[in-house]
């Protein structure tokens, strides 16, 4: 693997990795309350995490990140199983990142958001983007690189917008002095899983460790950065959007883009919405990429260890990428674009994926925790469990507006993941056994 990531890469790839626009929607539209849990979310996960995963990526700075820690510290079953959870996490992941990113479009630029338009064109990204990627991380890196510096840049114009609109009318979310605390209600409990959710990304890059340079300073150092960086953007992004629009007609999805017009509008800033959405879909597309490019680099690494068929293992022989995996990922990600909005609206459609995702994407961190664990990090460990564990729960939460089958779908779905890992786990082992490689290669540290 050539190593082509340095800190200003990796700084600016953790920024567009761990932060997500609807998050911030998501939270303002919840209320004031959120702001607590996101510096609870941050003090009790997000710091525990970015200890852990330095000290981890100290200790294997492998190409394989959290597959490579879970193999060695708890065996090649539970090493498979975290990184099919991750991996599949990705395949729910692309999608809820797309449709959210056309849906803000939607909004900002004046098409509906008919369903079956937002599938088609999640559709196209998705192969136009693969294509992108397949080239490899030398020329990906500037995609994700932009898409870094504009996230960056929505963050920092929607406060501004905030500063400039607290004198022209006050907050617009008229509860901001009395609804600090969060309120517990039933139908909201779900948003609360999606904190957790929205500071998860730092494990990605230890995924590429062997295409970054120097990665036992280089990973931790660019996890404190962005980190800091991120929990300002969450913070005061959500903070900035309750300043513009109410909390109760801030949309879920396209919420960012309905600030931004609020901002025009309020303070004449004309082109002000135009703007922010065109900077938003870029820092999207480089989301995309990110996630697109450092989850393939788990079958690639899995394959390599004889768990998947040889054909993962097998580079590009002109780029030297995974492209098995990353063929993989958009084939399968374009069959979750459609089935999973078959029967719910839009939105439903669009939450499924979303839990989907949270319960996938944080189940790993049993495992990165339970390596925090045994590697020294008791605090952080137990910080980081209680906080995982609470957000898997909620998760199950069905949210407004879902339909009878929504848990159904979502339990089955998760059901289906353990049973397909499994199974292949068990026939890679035979297939191993058969050609005189044993699982025994890689015991427990």
């Amino acid at each position: 693997m050539t190593r082509a990531l340095g800190l200003g890469d990796l700084v600016l790839w953790n920024i567009v990795t761990v932060v997500g626009f609807r998050w911030v929607a998501v939270a303002a539209h919840t209320g004031p309350g959120s702001i607590l849990l996101w510096i609870s979310a941050g003090l009790l996960f997000f710091v525990p995490s970015a200890l852990v995963i330095a000290g981890l990526s100290r200790r294997y700075p492998e190409e394989g990140g959290l597959y490579v820690w879970t193999r060695e510290l708890f065996g090649p079953w539970h090493g498979f199983f975290c990184g099919a959870c991750y991996f599949l996490a990705n395949l729910f992941y692309l999608p809820t990142l797309l449709l959210s990113g056309l849906s803000m479009a939607a909004v900002a630029f004046g098409f509906g958001q008919d369903k079956w338009v937002m599938v088609g064109l999640s559709l196209t990204i998705i192969w136009v983007m693969l294509g992108t990627n397949l080239v490899g991380v030398n020329v990906g890196k500037w995609a994700i690189n932009l898409g870094g510096i504009t996230t960056f840049l929505v963050g920092a114009l929607l406060m501004l917008a905030c500063v400039f609109a607290l004198f022209h009318g006050g907050f617009a979310t008229q509860d901001m002095g009395t609804g600090l605390m969060p309120h517990l209600d039933w139908q909201k409990l779900n948003f609360w899983s999606q904190i957790a959710l929205a500071f998860t990304g730092l494990e990605l890059a230890p995924i590429m460790a062997g295409e970054i340079r120097d990665p036992r300073r280089t990973i931790p150092l660019a996890a404190w950065i962005s980190g800091a960086a991120t929990s300002a953007f969450y913070v005061g992004g959500t903070v900035a959007m309750l300043a513009l629009v109410s909390a109760e007609h801030i949309d879920i999805m396209a919420g960012v883009v309905q600030a931004g017009q609020a901002a025009g509008a309020r303070l004449g800033w004309i082109g002000f919405p135009a703007a922010i959405a065109i900077l938003m879909l870029v820092g999207t597309a480089g989301g995309f990429s990110s996630w697109l490019s450092g989850c393939a680099r788990l079958p690639f690494v899995i394959g390599i260890d004889k768990f998947l068929p040889p054909a993962f293992a097998r580079p590009h022989p002109l780029w030297g990428t995974p492209y098995w995996a990353l063929l993989g990922e958009g084939a399968i990600c374009s069959l979750f674009v459609v089935v999973m909005t078959l029967g719910e609206s839009l939105r439903a459609g669009y939450q499924i994926l979303v839990d989907l995702t949270t319960v996938t994407s944080l189940f790993p961190f049993l495992y990165i925790f339970g390596g925090g664990w045994k590697c020294g990090f008791p605090v952080s460990a137990v910080c980081g469990l209680a906080v995982t564990v609470l957000a898997i729960g909620l998760a199950f939460i069905p949210p407004e507006g879902a339909s009878f089958w929504y848990e159904t779908k979502l339990v089955c779905g998760c059901a289906a993941l353990v049973v397909a890992a499994r199974l292949n786990f068990n026939y890679a082992l035979r297939k191993r056994s058969r050609s005189g490689v044993t699982a025994e290669k890689f015991p427990p540290a």
